[in-house]
C-alpha cells in the first residue's frame, strides 16, 4: 500500500496530471508487486514563488514521496526509482534530472488502517 505524494509546480493540465499518475503507478506494480487497485495517490500543486529548487532543475521538477510498508529490498527500490523516471520522462516533457524521488519506510506500528493499529505485513 504505497501512499504517493506528487509535489510538482502549479499549472499542469488535468491531462498531464493523469500521465503523471498513471506512470506512476504502472511503474510501481512493475517494480514493487503492488495490486492494480492499490492506488492511494495525490499530486500537491505549489505556485511557482513557494516551491524552491536548485536553478538547474526547471518549472517540470518533482518531488515523488513513497510511503510504503517495510521490507522493499535495495533492488526493488532501485528498479522503482528508474521506472518511475524512465516512465516521466518517455510520456511528459520532463527530463530525468528534474524527477526526485524519496522512499519512506515507517514501521508497521505506525500505520492505521479501519481504526486498527497494522502490526505486519499480512493484517
Amino acid at each position: 500500500m504505497p501512499l504517493v505524494r506528487v509535489d510538482i509546480v502549479k499549472g499542469k493540465s488535468k491531462e498531464y496530471k493523469k500521465v503523471l499518475l498513471d506512470s506512476i503507478h504502472e511503474a510501481l506494480k512493475d517494480s514493487i508487486g503492488i495490486e492494480d487497485w492499490d492506488r492511494f495517490q495525490r499530486i500537491v500543486e505549489i505556485d511557482k514563488e513557494d516551491f524552491e529548487f536548485p536553478g538547474s532543475k526547471t518549472d517540470n521538477f518533482m518531488i515523488i514521496e513513497l510511503t510504503v510498508f517495510p521490507g522493499r529490498s535495495r533492488e526493488q527500490k532501485k528498479d522503482a526509482i528508474e521506472m518511475i523516471t524512465r516512465r516521466i520522462s518517455e510520456r511528459l516533457p520532463v527530463h530525468p534530472e528534474d524527477v526526485f524521488i524519496v522512499f519512506n519506510e515507517p514501521p508497521f506500528e505506525n500505520w492505521g488502517m479501519g481504526g486498527k493499529q497494522k502490526e505486519s505485513r499480512g493484517e
